[in-house]
């Protein structure tokens, strides 16, 4: 503590007297500076997070820093598409989808006596280590087992298939769910307004 007064606080730099002061993180706050970065909310201990010297409330930690995707939204039952630009969250576009061949596996003989099967996404060879089965072909399971559209990585759980070609069930759903009056309009539906 520096002569003549408290620690200086974290937000402001101002001498922080011990009436006021909110400790977080191994410094010092005022009372009115401990706030949300983002938001601007007042926290408490229940309700700060912190990264790297930054303070947020947390459901901005959340959003700038939770995982992101399909099942991690905000409530039950909810599909989160808030992605965070609001907060400054920039994303990397997906690699630009290379649609499988027609026929990755040309001869049957060859499979059988030493070749080994060809994943449909990038046409090399599928060994045993890294093979994943799904739509009838054999997968690479890093890099080519993901979905068609929007490129996330699938487990043989949350992939669905239509005509030999793998989809997350978000991105099936949207493509090939059923459509119209009466589908998706009850609590707790998303509705995309673009």
């Amino acid at each position: 503590m520096p002569l003549g007064g408290g620690n200086k606080c974290g937000r402001c730099q101002k001498t922080v007297y011990f009436v006021e002061e909110v400790l977080c993180d191994g410094r010092s706050f005022h009372k009115f500076c401990f706030q949300c970065m983002v938001c601007g909310m007042n926290l408490d201990s229940t309700t700060e997070a912190v990264h790297m010297e930054e303070i947020y409330c947390k459901a901005c930690y959340s959003k700038k820093y939770g995982p992101k995707g399909y099942g991690y939204g905000q409530g039950a039952g909810t599909l989160s598409m808030d992605r965070g630009e609001s907060l400054g969250i920039t994303h990397e576009e997906p690699a630009p989808h290379r649609p499988t061949s027609s026929n990755p596996n040309p001869s049957k003989l060859a499979q059988k006596f030493g070749g080994s099967e060809k994943c449909p996404r990038c046409g090399k060879a599928v060994y045993a280590a890294e093979k994943v089965i799904a739509a009838g072909s054999a997968w690479h399971k890093i890099g080519c087992f993901t979905c068609a559209t929007c490129n996330k990585s699938l487990e043989s759980t949350t992939q669905a298939d239509k005509d030999g070609e793998i989809y997350c069930k978000a991105c099936y759903g949207k493509h090939f769910g059923p459509k119209g009056f009466g589908y998706g309009q009850g609590a707790g539906a998303l509705v995309n307004t673009q």
